[in-house]
Formats: C-alpha cells, structure tokens, sequence
C-alpha cells in the first residue's frame, strides 16, 4: 500500500508542476488536439497519400515477413479508401488522446475485440487478421516539454494493423505517419509499440508445463467424480463408506465443509476466532481491490490524493493489521493444541511427523495455484491488459522455487506476491518444536524468555528504522522498507510470539473461570479499542495537507509499537469470548455462520488475486475509482473466489487432507467410528495450519481431532 502512496504522491507533484504551461506548450496542445481520435484522423489521412509516401519499408535488406506487412498495408489502405468495412473495423479500433489525462487516465483501451475479430480473406491460402497493440507515447516528449518529471507520464492509446506487422512495421509507419501529419520528429522512444502488448486471435501453441497443468486438474477432477459417483449411487449406508471414497467423494467432503458445529457443543472451542479469522479475510481482499486500481485503466486514479485525505482511507492504508491477526491465530493454535497434545504423550512431540503434516496441508494448494497462475490465466481469460499476465508473473518464471521453499519473504522475487505471508508463518512453525519443548520442559522461564524474545525482536525492528532511515510512507522521502520491515520474518514475528504466548496462558488455564468486576471489564474494552484504533489512525493527521512529515523516530515508535499493541488487543477479545464477556462482539465473532467460510479461507486467500486479476485487466472499458466502486469490484471477487475456492478444495485441498488424515490414523489404534470420520477430519488435525487463510478450522475441531 504505501508504494501506491508513493506513486499517487510522485503523480501529484508532476500535476503540479505541469499546471504552469507556457504558450510554446499550449501551442502543441492545439496541434495535438487534432489527434483527439487518432483513429480517424488517420483514415481520412490516408485519403490523400500511398504505402509508398511513408516508406515503412525497413532500413535493410526486406524480410519475407517485410514483404507480407507491406503487402498487407496495401491491400488494408486500398479497402479503407473504397469504404470496406473490414478496413472501416480496423480504424474504428483504434483509441485516442486520452481524455482526463490530468486525472491520471493513462489508457484509451479503443475495442479490442473489434480488432481482433477481423479476418478478411484476400485469397485462398492469404488471410489479414486484426492486431491489437499499445502505442505508448511520453506525454512530456510529445508536448516538447524538457521536464524530466512529466517526460516520465505516458499514456497508452490502443492501435489496430494487419497482424502480418510487427511492432517494428508499426513504429516505422507510426513515426513517417506523425512527421507528415503533425509536421513533428517525435522520436521512437516517445511515441512506439512494442510486441510485449499486442494479440491477436490466433491462440498461442500450449507449452508442456500448460499442459501439465491441465493434467493434473484433470486427472484430479476425473477421480473425485468418479467416487462422488460411487458414494451417491453405490453406497446407501453413509457409516460403512470406504476410507477411499470418502477421501475424494465431492458429496463427504461438501458435508464436513459444510457442517456447522453449535457453540458451548464443546468447552474448549474457540468461537471467535472463526469470526476473527474471515473479518481479517475480507480485510485483505478490500485492501487489494483497492491496489488494483493501480494495475488497471482508471480514468481517475488521481482521487487517491483526495481520497487518502479522508478518515476512511486509513482502513486500507492499515490493512497489514490483518496479517498481524492471522499470525496471532496461528501462534495461539500453534500452542495451545499442541501442548494439549503433548499432555496425552508425557511431552513426546514427533517433530518430523509434524512437519510433513502442515507441509501436506500448505504445499499442495500453493503449488497448484503457481501453475494456475502461470500457465492458465490467459487461456481463461483475455482482454486488453491481460497479454503480460497477472502481476508478477516474470517473477514465477524465475523465481517460483523461492516460493515452494517458503523462503520468499527475504527475496525480491515473490511468485505469488500474498505468499510472502506463506512463506513467514512456515518459517516461525519451523522453530515452534524448540518452544514448544522449551515450555513444556521450563515453563515459565521458558515463557519468560519467549517475552524477552519478543522485546529484542522489537528493538530490532525500531533500531533497523532508524539506522537505515527507512520509512513504510513513501511521502516522507526516507528509503522504502517493505522487504525490510514488512516482509521480513524476524520484523514480523512478534504477533505470531504474542499469540504464541497467550496460547500458553489458555493452555494454563483451560477449564478455568475468570470472575472480573464490570470496571475491570469496561476498563479491558477500553484500552483494546483504543490500541486497535490508535494503531489505525495514529498516522492519520500527517496525511492531511500542510502537515509536516513523520520523522523516522516517530514512525519507528509506531511500528514497533504498533506490532505489540494490535495482538494484545486481540488477546483481549479473544478472552473477553471465552470467559463471557464479549456481549455482542462475541455473538458476531462466533456465529456459527462464519464456520463454513473459515474453513474455506486458506483457498479464498490463494486465489482471490486470480479473480482480481482477471477482472481488472479484462475490461474492455476504463474503470471509475471510487469507495462504492471498489465495494461492487469485492463483492463480485469474494463470490467468484469463494467458487473457484470450493472447487479447488474439492479437486486438491480435501483429497490431500483426507489422504494426511488417513496415513495417520494408520500409525495408532483407531475404531470403525474414526475410520469412517476420515472425511470428515479433512477440516481436522489442523492445529498445526494456523495461516491466513489455511487456518480454515477452529481450535474445536483440531482439539477433537487430537482427541
């Protein structure tokens, strides 16, 4: 979020310093004003001239490929000039100057469909397809205006030829068109097409890894058809399933996803935390959708300067607070099941067993979605700004290793740019046996030396801020410290020890009834709201115009403290529940609604910027930025990735729970009842899964499961 400051900031100011114009650059804005619609500006252009005046021919020996552009390029101003209608197609295309460029429209994405659904045959085995590309232009050099600041805009203007052309053909005739018609030498940096942003209709050959892909999906889907078949038609007494079935049964696994456990059913549930668990969700899903509209074609990005002006905008500018969350999920799960299962072992903890679960629970999914996402997006979808693929996707080209390692957190090239969080988490379960052992042996001292942890933890963070001038607000002008101080597991891990920690606390007194007096009560609320809030909008004043900017000691007082603050607010809440004195926050929290989309919400995680990102660069139209805008934009992603979410946990998620679940009950004593609840426990034994997203279950189930 703060490089989405960053760059709405740098925009402002270039603004600024182009609303002074001098009469040499309103000159040019007159002559421009005639290219308003490029499209036809050039049809009736081409009216008085020949292929041959603009000489697009290139300078060397010509290519077969030269030929056929050329050949093309006649054949395509031939029909323009006698009014054919596929020629006609082609022009009308083509975008314009765009309008609003002062507001920050960079693209006038024309029709791109239009475009491409030209074909006209020429002759038998001689056909002209359409060919959509982006002819970028530096707005600075196009008004002639030596300013660095502004020569860095550009805007995009779609363009349609022959597909014979490449962007070569294009940028000659572009540039000799320009020269004639506006008398003007915009050279090939200011003004030109590259063949990274053009497509046509002709789909591109399927590489082996895209056909892996497919595979797998398929071979996947085939099996959990076949025994959803098997379970609806063969198997009428649900309590004597085959183990096999139920693993893959569509029919088994909707049912345990689907099943909702009524609350106080057990006394050592942990209501809220689904409730806590899927606020943080949608959390990040919102804050996303509003960073998309970086990547998009908005006609007015630069709102976002208005808009981060107002209270509101803090929400989203903050929204890191959700991950601080879900490790404070995962580090109280991480303890308080585990110790709980230690107990019924005299301590005993199989390490390597450990491991291999949450790695079946994690790597599958995450493996499947970078082939997804790599390989899949544009056979899915297309549109004018899908031809680079989603965000990122270079990075999964050459560095999706890093990833699967779960090592991305301190790499600059993140495949799959919300695994990072993945990839933290995984790295603080990894030291969690040390702990764990550490409490169960030590107690106390060993918890004392977690505090201690945390406090050096903390300074660390602070002294990193302040020794390196880092600053997570673009606008104050320090160095940007996201990889440092955000992505960073050891910058990042004191929420995870914090519920770590009060894991260990619940695990002290599980059973246990706090009897607290009504001001001890009001007096918790209090301080947890004012720390939530605080953590919120402490940054809020030095946002407004005139304020002066955060020095670093200040901003690193509010991140060091801040990352301590939020999960001890969190700790209240989590405890006011339990111990009955979380009054309507509790009934929110732990409505046993929440309980289907909390086991969903790993999957929802993974893949909701694959729905994001299909449905922002497939416009065919630019967007409007606005909050009611973005609230329509989350409501369509939430429910499309709740459905792609439920196929993959179908198809992959359950199968290799269901499989995990399986090999385990294999390695003790089990009785027909746990056998035939394999199924079931896909949503169980997940004590160890206390991510984001993949902390789809509650401390309920994986406590029966252990049980």
């Amino acid at each position: 979020m703060a490089n989405i400051v960053g760059f709405v900031f740098l925009c402002g100011l270039v603004l600024i310093r182009a609303a002074q114009p001098r009469e040499d650059v309103l000159q040019k804005l007159q002559d421009i004003s005639q290219l308003r619609s490029l499209g036809l500006a050039f049809a009736e252009f081409f009216k008085d001239i020949t292929l041959d005046d603009l000489d697009i021919r290139m300078p060397r020996l010509p290519t077969e490929a030269d030929e056929l552009c050329h050949s093309d390029m006649s054949q395509f101003m031939t029909a323009l000039k006698t009014g054919e209608v596929w020629a006609l197609k082609m022009i009308d295309s083509w975008g314009s100057i765009p309008s609003g460029l002062l507001t920050g429209n960079t693209y006038d994405l024309g029709n791109f469909d239009e475009c491409l659904n030209i074909k006209e045959g020429i002759s038998e085995s001689r056909v002209i397809r359409g060919k959509y590309c982006f002819l970028e232009v530096s707005f600075g050099q196009l008004l002639g205006v030596n300013n660095p600041k502004l020569a860095a805009l550009s805007f995009n203007s779609a363009a349609c030829f022959p597909a014979s052309c490449s962007a070569a053909h294009m940028n000659a005739f572009v540039g000799q068109l320009m020269n004639l018609f506006l008398n003007s030498n915009i050279t090939i940096t200011g003004m030109s097409i590259s063949d990274s942003s053009c497509q046509t209709s002709e789909s591109e050959p399927w590489d082996g890894l895209k056909i892996f892909t497919v595979v797998i999906l398929s071979v996947m889907g085939s099996a959990v058809g076949l025994f959803t078949l098997v379970d609806y038609f063969f198997c009428t007494n649900q309590n004597e399933v085959p183990v096999i079935v139920k693993i893959f049964s569509a029919r088994a696994n909707s049912r345990a996803l689907f099943h909702i456990v009524q609350n106080k059913s057990n006394p050592n549930v942990i209501e809220c935390l689904h409730g806590i668990r899927c606020m943080s969700l949608f959390w990040v899903i919102v804050a996303h959708l509003y960073g998309a509209n970086m990547i998009n074609a908005c006609m007015n990005i630069f709102q976002m300067l208005t808009w981060l002006k107002l209270p509101f905008s803090s929400f989203i500018a903050h929204a890191g607070f959700a991950v601080d969350s879900f490790l404070f999920i995962g580090g109280l799960l991480v303890a308080l099941v585990t110790l709980r299962s230690m107990d019924r072992t005299q301590g005993k903890i199989n390490v390597l067993l450990m491991y291999l679960h949450r790695w079946i629970r994690i790597f599958p999914i995450l493996a499947i979605a970078i082939l997804v996402y790599t390989n899949l997006m544009t056979a899915v979808a297309h549109g004018p700004l899908l031809k680079s693929g989603y965000t990122g996707k270079s990075a999964c080209e050459t560095g999706w290793y890093w990833t699967l390692l779960f090592v991305n957190s301190y790499t600059k090239a993140k495949c799959l740019s919300h695994s990072w969080y993945l990839s933290v988490d995984m790295q603080l379960f990894m030291i969690s046996p040390i702990l764990l052992i550490s409490l169960y042996k030590w107690g106390k001292k060993a918890a004392a030396a977690i505090f201690v942890l945390i406090v050096l933890l903390s300074g660390c963070l602070f002294a990193t801020m302040m020794v390196n001038n880092y600053t997570m607000q673009i606008m104050n002008g320090g160095k940007d410290g996201t990889q440092a101080l955000y992505n960073a597991t050891h910058t990042h891990a004191t929420p995870w020890l914090i519920g770590f920690l009060f894991g260990y606390f619940l695990y002290l007194n599980r059973g246990k009834q706090f009897q607290l007096s009504w001001v001890v009560v009001w007096a918790g609320w209090g301080l947890c709201l004012a720390m939530i809030f605080t953590s919120i909008f402490a940054l809020y004043p030095s946002t407004q115009s005139g304020a002066a900017p955060l020095s670093t000691l200040a901003e690193s007082f509010y991140y060091t403290l801040t990352r301590v603050g939020w999960p001890l607010a969190l700790c209240w809440v989590v405890f006011a529940c339990m111990q009955g004195y979380g009054g309507l926050a509790n009934s929110f929290l732990s409505s046993p609604l929440w309980q289907p989309l909390s086991k969903l919400s790993y999957s929802v995680f993974i893949w909701h910027l694959f729905i994001m990102e299909i449905n922002e660069r497939s416009v065919r139209s630019n967007s409007y930025f606005s909050d009611y805008q973005v609230m329509m934009k989350f409501w369509s992603t939430l429910g499309f990735s709740l459905l792609l979410s439920y196929l993959m946990y179908l198809l992959i998620e359950a199968p290799c729970g269901g499989l995990d679940n399986f090999l385990r009950s294999r390695k003790k004593p089990t009785n027909d009842k746990t056998l035939n609840r394999v199924s079931d426990q896909t949503e169980q034994n997940k004590h160890n899964d206390d991510r984001t997203s993949d902390l789809k279950v509650t401390e309920a189930t994986a406590q029966t499961s252990s049980d």
